[in-house]
């Protein structure tokens, strides 16, 4: 560390950090625990360093427990949403459909930490705790710029790492062994799911923000993590930054459909030798999909013929890895294939709703903000585009229960629903400058440079 030779007492250093920042979140300082946290979420290679420790795995979901008690007693109140039910309703459909599962004679019962089936819900659960605690501690605008910069030290620290380790690498030739998983550790193909959804988050942030430093430094960080997801070699990465760059053309930037239309003509002779290998390896000479790309199709038959067996229900949740599949694959590698599944429509249901409050919140803070707070027009824009990339990127694989590709994103949309509260007065419901004072109607507050 800093040529201190110290390097080797980081892990120990963050590990005690995690329990005092439990006590901090616990005595009155909830907030500070929640900054804390931030940057260990995708950062699971730091996490793997605390397997020494007492209650190594558990590190994360006890100080996100400990910043919600701490948040209760200090009197915080998460800002209303619907969503908080929509989340309830799917945590216990989903732990009903594990018993439905058992009774199935699909998976074990989910009774203990020893059931993989139960630890998958159990890691799952972290992201809506993360967004309830979020939603509490984060009561400022303020608040909100610091959570914004924690993120984007976060991607560059991940952008850091994949990216020396990916050009450490010859790439004169695609080859699939130098893939790297980065700092995410669970495969190349969630690290670039991670890379794509944040790059696009503060793309859609420089697209709004006016001061000149700050929109450097955004399209400087979104450039490098562009680089980054181009030599993460995720197809499905590709297509999820096109799509979301389609998305900010038509809400933002008509210019940028021009700028798209340019780029698949070209793309080509654009981009590295190694991308251009790995996209046109989906087919073969012959014209046939290659053979991974085959083994998901494969795949997909064989859930569709689970499907039709058991429609409404599924066949419980988490019960798909325990039966025998193409290439001996434990995963769907298509989220809504395996919510389908798993959960039957009914499960499917619930999770299209909760997809639609998300990114209808992020759309109303995008236009709520337009006119009256910069920074909220653009965590708006910024968060409905990476939506749009997750949930692009989870058509070709589960990329939304892993905490360490969504951990950041469920923190955000705690901010976006206080967004939606502070641009709206506590009193009718409505934007704080609309208020009646007397026969006036208050204007608009002017805008100064320090805010834009």
């Amino acid at each position: 560390m800093f040529g201190t030779g110290l390097g080797h007492l980081i892990p120990t250093i963050a590990y005690l950090g995690f329990w005092v920042m439990c006590v901090v979140s616990l005595t009155g300082r909830p907030l500070y625990g929640l900054y804390y946290v931030m940057p260990f979420l995708p950062y699971r290679t730091m996490r793997e360093h605390f397997a020494d420790y007492p209650l190594s795995s558990q590190t994360v979901t006890i100080l996100v427990v400990c910043i919600l008690i701490g948040a209760f007693i200090k009197g915080k109140r998460p800002p209303p949403s619907r969503m908080y039910l929509t989340w309830v309703l799917f945590a216990l459909y989903m732990y009903l459909s594990m018993w439905i599962g058992t009774a199935l004679g699909n998976a074990p019962a989910p009774l203990w930490l020893s059931d993989n089936n139960f630890v998958l819900w159990k890691d799952y659960m972290v992201l809506p705790l993360l967004l309830v605690a979020a939603g509490m501690v984060i009561e400022t605008r303020q608040h909100l710029r610091t959570v914004l910069i924690l993120i984007a030290v976060s991607l560059f620290l991940v952008d850091r790492s994949a990216l020396l380790e990916s050009l450490s690498h010859s790439w004169a030739v695609f080859d699939e062994n130098k893939r790297t998983s980065g700092p995410i550790a669970y495969g190349p193909n969630q690290l670039a799911a991670f890379l794509a959804q944040f790059g696009m988050f503060f793309w859609g942030c420089a697209a709004v923000l006016k001061r000149f430093r700050v929109k450097v430094i955004l399209y400087g960080l979104t450039g490098l993590t562009m680089v980054t997801t181009l030599y993460a070699f995720s197809r499905a990465a590709y297509i999820a930054v096109l799509v979301a760059v389609a998305v900010l053309a038509l809400l933002k930037d008509r210019k940028l459909l021009l700028v798209l239309a340019v780029f698949m003509v070209t793309w080509k002779a654009l981009v590295p030798a190694a991308v251009s290998e790995r996209v046109d390896m989906t087919h073969n000479s012959s014209g046939q999909l290659e053979s991974s790309a085959q083994e998901r199709v494969d795949l997909w038959e064989q859930s569709k013929d689970m499907f039709v067996h058991s429609p409404v229900v599924g066949i419980g949740f988490g019960a798909f890895m325990y039966s025998e599949h193409t290439a001996d694959l434990k995963d769907t590698h298509n989220y809504y294939v395996k919510v389908l599944v798993e959960m039957g429509l009914i499960g499917f249901a619930i999770f299209g709703v909760l997809v639609f409050q998300m990114v209808s919140t992020g759309f109303r803070v995008f236009r709520k903000g337009k006119g009256k707070d910069p920074l909220f027009e653009a965590v708006g824009l910024g968060f409905v585009l990476a939506m749009v990339t997750s949930l692009v990127a989870n058509g070709f694989g589960d990329r939304w229960t892993y905490v360490e590709i969504n951990g950041l994103l469920w923190v955000l949309m705690g901010g976006v629903l206080r967004a939606d509260v502070l641009l709206r007065d506590p009193e009718t419901g409505k934007p704080a400058w609309m208020r009646n004072r007397g026969s006036a109607m208050v204007q608009p507050p002017r805008l100064t440079a320090s805010v834009r």
